[in-house]
């Protein structure tokens, strides 16, 4: 298991579009991927889960990869939300 903490810089937070594009990121892994915001965990490979969580610009939220991809699931995760999820 391996996890970061990153801060969500799109200027509208995880809206439908940069949703989609985190949750087709991680659905090229096989490792379960999660993240918690607020005591909260949602699914990275849900497009629901993620909207759900209501994340705004500037939030802080941890990643959690598990399994045997992992490492290279969180590394492609955190490079996508650092440039912006296609914003």
């Amino acid at each position: 298991m391996v996890s970061q903490k990153v801060t969500i810089k799109n200027p509208t937070g995880l809206h439908l579009r940069p949703a989609g594009i985190l949750c087709k990121e991680a659905m090229q892994f096989k490792s379960l991927i999660t993240f918690t915001f607020k005591e909260n965990t949602a699914n990275a490979k849900s497009v629901l889960s993620v909207l759900g969580a209501c994340v705004k610009c500037g939030d802080e939220v941890e990643f959690v990869c598990e399994g045997e991809d992992e490492e290279e699931a969180l590394k492609a995760l955190i490079h996508a939300i650092e440039s912006g999820l296609g914003e």
